[in-house]
C-alpha cells in the first residue's frame, strides 16, 4: 500500500506540468456543461414570443438536451474505450460548439436541431469527467470533485443572470445571447488540445477489457439508489432554470430581476459545491448530508409556494445550497460507491441515462400544468414532491456500501 502510494506520488511528480494542463482542461470543460442551458430560463418568454411557440414548446427547450443526454450516456464510455477519452471529449467540444451556433440562427427548427446538438456533447463531459477524476486523481477525488463542480456552476450563474442584460440591454436579442456561450466552448477546445497526445481511458487494461466491469449495475439496489437521486435532483434544477425567471415575474419580480434571482441561486452553490464532495469523500455515511439537503430544499420551495416574495432572495440562497449540496453528492456517489474507475464510468453512464431521462418529464410537464391550470400552484407541487423522493434515494445511497449486484 505504501508503494503504490509512492508510486503515485511520484508519478504526480514527474508529470506535474501535464497535471495541470490536465486540470485546466477538466476546469474548461466543466464551465462549458451548464451555461449554454442556464442561459435558456430567463430568455424563455422572449424565446416564446418571438417564434410564436407554446409554453409547453418552451418547457421542451430544456428537456430536449436531458433526452439527449439519457440517449447517449449509455454510450459515451464504450466510445471512450474506443477511441480515447481525450478525443472523445474533443470531438464533443467541437459538437457542442455547432450546435451552440446552429441554436442561435433565430428559426424553430434550428433553436430544436442545436439544442439537441448540444445535448448530446454535453452528456459525454457529464459523464466521462468523473471517471477521469478517479482514474488520474485517486489521492484528491473530493478536491477535484469539488473544483470541477464549482466550475461548472460558476460558468451556470454567470450565464443565468448575464442572459436578459445581453439580450436587451447589449440589444444582441436572445439569439445572440444564447450563442454567445460558443465562444466559451470553442476556448474549452482550444485548451484541450494537449490531451490528444494521450488515450488513457483506452491504453487502461482494467478499462479496455472485453468484459469492462464485474457487477451489473441494474440489478444492483444502490445503483438504482443512486440512479434515483441523480434524476430527481437534476430534475429539480432543470425545471428551476427553465421555470423559475416565469414564477417569480407572476410575484411581481421585472424579467432582469427574476434573472438575477436566479443567477443568485447558482452563486450560492458555488461554496457549498466545492465543500460537500469534500466531506462526503472524508466521512463513510452521507445520509446526515442527504437529510441537510432535503429540509433546506423544502423551505426554500416552500416559501416560494406560499407566496413569500420578501424572502425571494433567502429563498434563492437556500435552494442554492441544496442544489450545490445534492450535486457534489450525485458526483461523488459515483466514485465512493464503486471500485475501479471503469465501475465509476459505467455507474455515471447509467445514472445520469435513466436520471436524465426521468428529469426530462419536469420542464414540460410544469408548462404542461401552468398551461392546463393558469397558474404556477399546482407545477409547483412537482418540486416539492421531488424533493421527497430525493430524500428517500438518497438515504440508500447514502449508506456506506460498494455496489453489488445483490
Amino acid at each position: 500500500m505504501t508503494n503504490s502510494h509512492s508510486n503515485l506520488t511520484n508519478k504526480k511528480l514527474k508529470f506535474s506540468r501535464q497535471t495541470w494542463f490536465l486540470l485546466f482542461g477538466i476546469i474548461f470543460i466543466a464551465s462549458t456543461l451548464r451555461a449554454p442551458l442556464t442561459s435558456v430560463g430567463p430568455l424563455i418568454s422572449s424565446i416564446r414570443d418571438s417564434l410564436a411557440i407554446s409554453n409547453v414548446l418552451a418547457g421542451f427547450l430544456t428537456t430536449i438536451p436531458l433526452l439527449a443526454f439519457a440517449l447517449i450516456s449509455p454510450f459515451a464510455p464504450k466510445i471512450a474505450r474506443r477511441f480515447g477519452l481525450e478525443l472523445t471529449l474533443f470531438g464533443s467540444l467541437i459538437l457542442l460548439t455547432s450546435g451552440i451556433i446552429i441554436r442561435s440562427l433565430g428559426t424553430t427548427s434550428n433553436l430544436l436541431l442545436g439544442t439537441f446538438l448540444l445535448g448530446l456533447a454535453i452528456a459525454f463531459g457529464n459523464v466521462l469527467l468523473p471517471g477521469l477524476i478517479k482514474l488520474n486523481f485517486p489521492l484528491q477525488m473530493g478536491l477535484m470533485t469539488g473544483i470541477y463542480s464549482v466550475s461548472m456552476n460558476l460558468s451556470a450563474s454567470i450565464a443565468a443572470g448575464a442572459s436578459v442584460p445581453l439580450a436587451h440591454g447589449a440589444r444582441l436579442g436572445w439569439e445572440g445571447a444564447l450563442g454567445i456561450w460558443a465562444l466559451l466552448s470553442f476556448i474549452a477546445l482550444l485548451i484541450w488540445l494537449p490531451q490528444l497526445k494521450h488515450k488513457k481511458l483506452a491504453n487502461t487494461p482494467e478499462l479496455s477489457s472485453e468484459k469492462p466491469q464485474s457487477i451489473s449495475l441494474w440489478r444492483s439496489p444502490l445503483a438504482w439508489g443512486i440512479t434515483f437521486f441523480m434524476g430527481f435532483q437534476s430534475l429539480i434544477f432543470y425545471t428551476t432554470s427553465a421555470w423559475l425567471p416565469e414564477v417569480l415575474k407572476a410575484q411581481d419580480l421585472d424579467a432582469d430581476s427574476a434573472g438575477w434571482m436566479l443567477s443568485l441561486l447558482q452563486f450560492s452553490q458555488l461554496p457549498i459545491t466545492f465543500i460537500i464532495p469534500i466531506i462526503a469523500g472524508k466521512v463513510k455515511d452521507q445520509r446526515l448530508i442527504v437529510i441537510a439537503v432535503t429540509v433546506f430544499y423544502l423551505m426554500g420551495y416552500g416559501g416560494i409556494f406560499a407566496g413569500a416574495t420578501s424572502f425571494t432572495p433567502f429563498f434563492m440562497i437556500i435552494i442554492g445550497i441544496a442544489g450545490g449540496a445534492s450535486f457534489g453528492l450525485a458526483m461523488m456517489f459515483f466514485t465512493l460507491r464503486t471500485r475501479t474507475p471503469n465501475e465509476a464510468t459505467e455507474m455515471s453512464g447509467m445514472a445520469q441515462s435513466f436520471g436524465y431521462m426521468l428529469a426530462a418529464i419536469g420542464p414540460v410537464l410544469f408548462g404542461f400544468l401552468h398551461d392546463f391550470t393558469s397558474g404556477w400552484t399546482v407545477p409547483m407541487l412537482i418540486i416539492l414532491v421531488s424533493s421527497v423522493i430525493l430524500f428517500l434515494s438518497g438515504m440508500k445511497a447514502g449508506k456506506n456500501a460498494f455496489i453489488t449486484s445483490e
